[in-house]
């Protein structure tokens, strides 16, 4: 199974998982470490360093620039990067802005979402998402006020989003 983002701008991430973990590319376009950036139109040295065997099929997919590599088997006790010798400065490669809402907060999806789309966000409506209750109308319309819940239901069932509601 994958799941992707691709944020608009040039930034972009693609996770797979498998029977033996997941692993995270991605691209931060005005990274540091941006293939761009260096003009190299390689990834950095040592991002893709140390990819466990059982990944290396994602690697050689031509669709994915690389600013980061993350990944982590079943057996790991911690996500694993490669050898890196990161530049000087925040954030060098990206990963930070681009997974922060992946942490399980909320709020870092609230603060994403406000941003990205420019508009406020019922920090509540977006708990209910993250305990996987129930999608109600009330909710949905807390979130976009121009969908309906009957216009979600192919996506929840798509993503097999569990929903008493429908």
């Amino acid at each position: 199974m994958m799941a992707s983002m691709r944020n608009g701008s040039g930034d972009e991430y693609f996770i797979l998982f498998n029977p033996y973990g997941a692993i995270i590319k991605g691209f931060a376009h005005e990274s540091l470490m941006s293939p761009y950036a260096t003009k190299s139109g390689s990834p950095w040295a040592g991002v893709l360093d140390g990819v466990p065997n059982e990944f290396k099929d994602f690697l050689s997919e031509p669709a994915f620039s690389t600013t980061f590599c993350i990944w982590r088997k079943y057996t790991d006790s911690s996500w694993q990067v490669g050898k890196i010798d990161y530049p000087l400065g925040d954030n060098p490669d990206g990963s930070e802005d681009l997974l922060s809402i992946l942490d399980e907060q909320p709020s870092a999806y609230k603060e994403f979402a406000e941003y990205y789309y420019e508009k406020q966000v019922v920090l509540s409506a977006v708990e209910h998402i993250y305990q996987h209750k129930a999608l109600t109308s009330e909710i949905v319309v807390a979130l976009n006020a121009d969908v309906s819940l009957d216009t979600l239901k192919s996506d929840i069932e798509e993503i097999g989003y569990s929903n008493n509601a429908i």
